[in-house]
């Protein structure tokens, strides 16, 4: 399967409040390519939320452009957004958001059944994606019977039911030991690996240090972008600025 670039392109939005305008993301331009693990650090309230949920078409722009591939994420109705969401990306998030009342297996068809995939293929998809991440073993178990980590692959594993593009991470060790979360790591890295976008959000300097390419927001702009290995590892803005007005 061909595989497609992120581009967004003079992204912007700005929240009106009460008490006035607040602007969150100003001017973002990059390209996610497949096979990376891209990965989006700043200080909070730097705009990392706000740009994943751009990204992804959970919300809006107030300016500029997402494209995935041809398809113009920033332009579609909402129902069209979820329609692209349901089949061009894969979502991992700190919290898990598994459904209680399901076993793991059945949490990783539900996107299969939701896209109108056949029950025994969704059946035999789940099983071979839990096998992948070592949890087959695991396949009845309700969530609150898994460790976090098994309960990350298997929301890992959920991301991947209907073979997407990209795959957005919202801080997906923020909840899980290290060693949990090298193992989620080591998953991403190899789904990226497939020829898959990995977009990564994290306050993790260590998670951070193990993707190719790394974005630093601070204050709604992106003032760095490079691999880890060359980027400064705090939270002030770098000499050689690249988004600055």
């Amino acid at each position: 399967m061909l595989r497609l670039v992120l581009r967004a392109k003079g992204l912007g939005k700005v929240y009106r409040t009460p008490s006035g305008e607040v602007t969150a993301l100003t001017g973002f331009d990059h390209t996610f390519e497949p096979g990376c693990v891209t990965a989006v650090v700043g200080p909070s309230g730097s705009g990392k939320s706000t740009l994943l949920n751009l990204l992804a078409g959970f919300d809006t722009p107030t300016s500029g452009e997402v494209w995935i591939g041809n398809d113009a994420v920033h332009a579609l109705p909402e129902r069209e957004r979820s329609r692209l969401r349901l089949r061009r990306f894969g979502f991992v998030f700190q919290s898990f958001n598994l459904v209680a009342v399901l076993s793991a297996e059945q949490n990783v068809a539900l996107p299969m059944g939701l896209a109108g995939i056949p029950s025994a293929l969704r059946r035999r998809r789940a099983t071979a994606l839990l096998e992948r991440f070592g949890l087959q073993h695991r396949a009845d178990h309700l969530p609150h019977r898994l460790s976090g980590g098994e309960r990350q692959r298997v929301a890992l594993a959920r991301a991947l039911a209907n073979d997407p593009d990209v795959v957005f991470a919202d801080e997906p060790t923020g909840s899980l030991d290290s060693a949990a979360g090298s193992k989620v790591m080591d998953a991403l890295a190899a789904v990226a690996a497939e020829g898959r976008i990995v977009v990564l959000v994290t306050h993790d300097p260590t998670l951070a240090g193990r993707a190719q390419e790394r974005l630093r927001l601070h204050d709604g702009r992106l003032v760095e972008v490079g691999a880890p290995a060359v980027l400064d590892t705090r939270t002030s803005i770098a000499p050689h600025d690249v988004g600055a007005a």
